[in-house]
Order: structure tokens, then sequence, then C-alpha cells
């Protein structure tokens, strides 16, 4: 069966992307061609990198990157939650993403995003970062708006077009994580 793995980006004291993370989990639960994981960053307590090589080398050596690296190793593709913060994602999620290179190598990546204009600036970020680490990111994406997908900034309460959106993300995501299985395997 494939592993999606949905990545809570956040780990702000407050943060609206544990009310997003889990509107995107269970809804992802309930389909049937894939399994999916949440993954919440808060659980991982990644400092800010601190591997003596580069992650390329696969030399890792610290406990929490072991840590990390099985559970990102342990998945088929991944659905990235992420908040816009000054026109870019989290640091806390570029901090985990650099931990790692092999184990994120001919995965999928979907997005959804929040911020003041859907978070499409931490996405098109994102884009570039995923495509260095050869993921196959996929063009579907959520955008939700502080303004119109939250009440009062902080209680999430999406539009209704925002579960098709997250469809039409999933089945991309699951399709391409399957595609890039042979060369995952290889």
């Amino acid at each position: 069966m494939t592993r999606i793995g949905i990545i809570l980006g956040s780990t702000r004291p407050g943060r609206n992307g544990e009310a997003v993370a889990r509107w995107v989990y269970d809804i992802a639960r309930q389909r049937t061609d894939a399994e999916f994981e949440l993954i919440d960053l808060l659980d991982y307590k990644l400092p800010h990198l601190d591997e003596a090589y580069p992650p390329a080398m696969g030399q890792y050596s610290q406990p929490h990157t072991l840590e990390w690296a099985a559970k990102i190793d342990s998945f088929d593709g991944f659905v990235m939650v992420t908040p816009e913060y000054n026109h870019s994602t989290s640091g806390a999620l570029k901090n985990a993403i650099d931990f790692l290179f092999r184990e994120w190598n001919n995965k999928a990546v979907g997005f959804v995003s929040y911020g003041s204009v859907g978070g499409a600036r931490a996405v098109e970020h994102l884009r570039l970062i995923v495509g260095e680490l050869m993921m196959a990111d996929v063009r579907a994406q959520v955008a939700l708006s502080m303004f119109t997908d939250f009440e009062n900034f902080s209680v999430f309460k999406p539009a209704e077009h925002q579960a098709q959106a997250l469809g039409g993300t999933l089945d991309q995501v699951v399709a391409w994580s399957r595609a890039l299985a042979p060369l995952r395997a290889a």
C-alpha cells in the first residue's frame, strides 16, 4: 500500500497549522488508495541543522537525525502543510527538510498552505527546494486564505471548495507516488 506522510510544518505556539493538518488527515484517511500518517515536527525535536557532513553523503551521526531519516524513508510521498512566514515557508520545515537527502528522493509531494495570500509564496519556495531533492511536486495545491478560511485569523473554517482542492492534490500525490515506485526500488 502506498504510504503518504502529512507533514505539519509549523512548530509555533498557537499554530494554525495543527487544525489545517488535522483537516488534511481527516479527509485523507477516508481514502482507500493509500495509507496516510500525520507527522508533527514538534515530535522530532530537530535542532538547527547539526550534522557534520552534508546530508547528500548520508553519514548521519545524531540520534534525532537517524530517527527523522527512518520516519521519512518509510513513506512514498508527502503532503506538506506550510504557513507563509515573510514570503516563505517556516524555518522549522526548511530545517527538517535540510536534515536529509536520499530519504526524499524520487517521492511525490503536494502542498497545503495558509497565509494572507494563501501561502502561495511559501509553496513557490518549497517547489524550488524539493526539486533539488529529486522530488516530484504535483501541480494541484490547496491555498488557504487567512481572510476567508479562518475566523478572526485563528479559527480554521475552510470554504467548501477547499475540500475539492484537497481531493485533487491527494489524487495527484498518490498517483505520482505510485508512478515513482520503480525509481525508489532501483
